[in-house]
């Protein structure tokens, strides 16, 4: 396995492999990587003849700086799970490679995702992801790029930027991993106590009983069943929203094919976020 820092030396071993008419992909993460991630990589593996896998805490899509300082540091771990990938090129930037002096980005119009859920409660994040995404790309310039569905919106978010930008590489969607109990594979999970993660449990119980609850009741209903039932838990709610999921608009009275619920939440002082399609 093969790592790089700066990003000329990676430009300069990728233009080698564009050369033989490969296919690279690219798997973006901020490190403390699991096997979510990792499903992400073997999906890569599966159809690229090269994958690069950058690892960069992104300062950009922070809006709490604490949360920040505190997000996960695992690089000697996330080395050796990505050892066991023949294909993988793993990417460690610092900052000043990932933002250089010359950097040209313009913020773009992100429209109603810029406005709702993670765009209300987080402002500035998304544009924080679409100048990093847009910056990896540039370096990496991959054919096809993956991405988790648990992070749905900044999917969409992605999508958009690279319809407006005319971007060539494919944005791949990827299934959202959980473990065995149902709570969703995430780098934030390493903050939790082991009570913590039982406690947590009550996002994934909320998103299955609103799937059930849909059989029977208008969105609006399903919204405030689901409101209280989660509020039975110990966690802090941030929002529950249920959206189509196409035009990230909140459902009220009918029920669309892309209908999708969102959850944010804080356990102790983690937040996390989860959805599911219903």
């Amino acid at each position: 396995m093969f790592t790089y820092s700066t990003r000329d030396s990676l430009k300069s071993t990728l233009q080698k492999v564009r050369n033989q008419d490969k296919i690279i992909g690219f798997v973006p993460t901020m490190g403390a990587l699991h096997e979510g991630h990792l499903s992400l990589v073997h999906r890569a593996s599966e159809e690229c003849d090269v994958v690069v896998v950058s690892i960069f805490v992104n300062p950009t899509q922070f809006n709490n700086q604490e949360d920040f300082l505190k997000y996960p540091n695992t690089l000697e771990n996330d080395l050796k799970l990505l050892s066991q990938f023949p294909k993988v090129k793993v990417f460690v930037p610092s900052g000043d490679e990932v933002y250089p002096d010359e950097d040209s980005y313009e913020p773009i119009d992100l429209g109603q995702l810029d406005l709702v859920l993670e765009g209300k409660f987080r402002p500035g994040h998304f544009q924080g992801v679409v100048h990093v995404v847009r910056n990896l790309l540039q370096i990496v310039m991959p054919q096809r790029a993956y991405f988790g569905l648990k992070d749905f919106q900044q999917l969409a978010v992605i999508r958009r930027f690279s319809l407006m930008q005319d971007i060539e590489t494919q944005i791949i969607p990827c299934e959202t991993l959980r473990d065995v109990s149902g709570l969703a594979l995430s780098s934030r999970n390493l903050r939790l106590s082991e009570k913590e993660k039982e406690d947590a449990l009550i996002i994934h119980q909320t998103l299955l009983k609103i799937r059930e609850w849909k059989l029977l009741h208008a969105p609006s209903m399903v919204k405030q069943m689901a409101t209280d039932f989660f509020n039975q838990g110990v966690l802090k709610l941030e929002y529950l929203e249920i959206i189509d999921g196409n035009e990230f608009v909140n459902l009220h009275e009918e029920w669309t094919s892309n209908a999708l619920c969102c959850i944010a939440a804080y356990c102790g002082e983690v937040r996390l976020i989860d959805n599911i399609s219903c």
